[in-house]
C-alpha cells in the first residue's frame, strides 16, 4: 500500500488552482468577443428569416400610403335585448 506525499498533495492542489484562476482570467478577457460574436451571428440568423417572410415585391413604394386591416363594420347595437324581469326584494 502506498501513501501519497505530502508535496504531491499540495502540488496538485495549486496546480488545480491556476488552472482555475488562469480560465477565470481568459474568460474575462475573451468572454465579451465571444458574446459579440454570437449576437452577430443570432442577428445574421435572424435577419435572413425576416428576408424570407418579407419579399421586396410586396415592399410598398416611399410615400405610398398602405392599409394592411380595415377596420370592421360596427353593428348597430338591437335596443330589444332581452326581457324586462320585474322583481320584488324578499325580506
Amino acid at each position: 500500500m502506498q501513501m501519497a506525499s505530502l508535496t504531491g498533495f499540495l502540488r496538485t492542489i495549486l496546480i488545480i488552482l491556476l488552472v482555475y484562476y488562469g480560465v477565470k482570467i481568459l474568460m474575462r478577457i475573451f468572454a465579451p468577443y465571444f458574446v459579440r460574436y454570437m449576437s452577430k451571428k443570432m442577428q445574421e440568423r435572424f435577419g435572413g428569416q425576416f428576408q424570407q417572410h418579407q419579399p421586396d415585391r410586396n415592399r410598398p413604394k416611399e410615400g405610398e400610403t398602405v392599409i394592411d386591416k380595415m377596420p370592421e363594420q360596427r353593428q348597430s347595437s338591437d335596443k330589444k335585448v332581452g326581457e324586462y324581469i320585474d322583481y320584488e326584494e324578499i325580506d
